[in-house]
């Protein structure tokens, strides 16, 4: 009897045993699995939002000036440029017709090209919308007429956005010792407040006349510095005196 008793409490025992290793297992399991699933997920998320950062950082840019940008701006009037010449006209026959990079213009035209190419200032052609004669004789006799009759030439345009421009080169010929009207349409229509005024003019031994006071009463909100004065006869070989002038104001190229 006690042997049966003894097998009977063995075999209690030995299922007891049996469904507590089962038990045991299964609560170590549950961890494994929980932690394997949090780490598949969220370093895939983690990663991506880092890697963003640094990509939307890269795009941006700094502002750098175009170098093409100019705050400098030569406005001129040129006989050439504002004259009714015929097609083919022979630039050598007058000394008031030069020819610049293939393009006719005048004395005036010409310095102006010379101080764009070496300040990098833009170009504007004064130009009036009623032409003047092909023959200069006949367009100096014009402008001694419109001087008398204090008349203002229509012009065909203005420069576009002026308050870009900081510095402004003005040129014209001398007409009977003046600024040829056209010149007084300019300066009426446009205001140069604030502004750096650079002239030059070319003529025949005249040099500005009174053309300096005329520029500072009509722009009296503007500073009027030196200007350069060119004989008409050595305007297309005044490239080194047009330099040495630009240089000595500090606008060398």
């Amino acid at each position: 009897m006690k042997r049966i008793l003894a097998f009977l409490l063995a075999g209690m025992m030995a299922v007891s045993l049996a469904a507590c290793g089962e038990s045991d297992n299964q609560e170590n399991s549950q961890p494994s699995s929980a932690s394997s699933l949090s780490q598949s997920s969220e370093p895939e998320q983690a990663p991506s939002s880092e890697q963003s950062q640094p990509t939307s950082s890269a795009t941006e840019e700094t502002p750098e000036e175009s170098g093409n940008s100019t705050n400098m701006l030569v406005a001129y009037f040129s006989y050439a440029e504002n004259a009714d010449l015929p097609d083919g006209v022979d630039a050598s026959a007058t000394a008031s017709i030069q020819t610049w990079n293939n393009t006719l213009t005048g004395n005036t035209g010409v310095i102006a090209n010379m101080i764009a190419e070496s300040t990098g200032a833009e170009l504007f052609s004064i130009q009036t919308v009623e032409k003047y004669p092909a023959s200069y004789d006949e367009t100096v006799d014009q402008g001694q007429q419109e001087r008398n009759a204090d008349v203002r030439p229509e012009l065909t345009t203005l420069p576009e956005n002026l308050d870009a421009y900081d510095v402004i080169f003005l040129g014209f010929p001398n007409w009977w010792g003046d600024m040829p009207m056209a010149m007084y349409s300019f300066l009426e229509q446009v205001d140069l407040s604030g502004k750096t005024i650079v002239p030059f003019v070319t003529s025949g031994g005249s040099g500005f006349s009174s053309t300096i006071s005329t520029i500072e009463d009509m722009e009296s909100g503007a500073t009027v510095q030196e200007g350069l004065s060119l004989r008409d006869s050595s305007a297309a070989g005044a490239q080194q005196q047009v330099n040495e002038w630009l240089s000595g104001l500090g606008y060398a190229g």
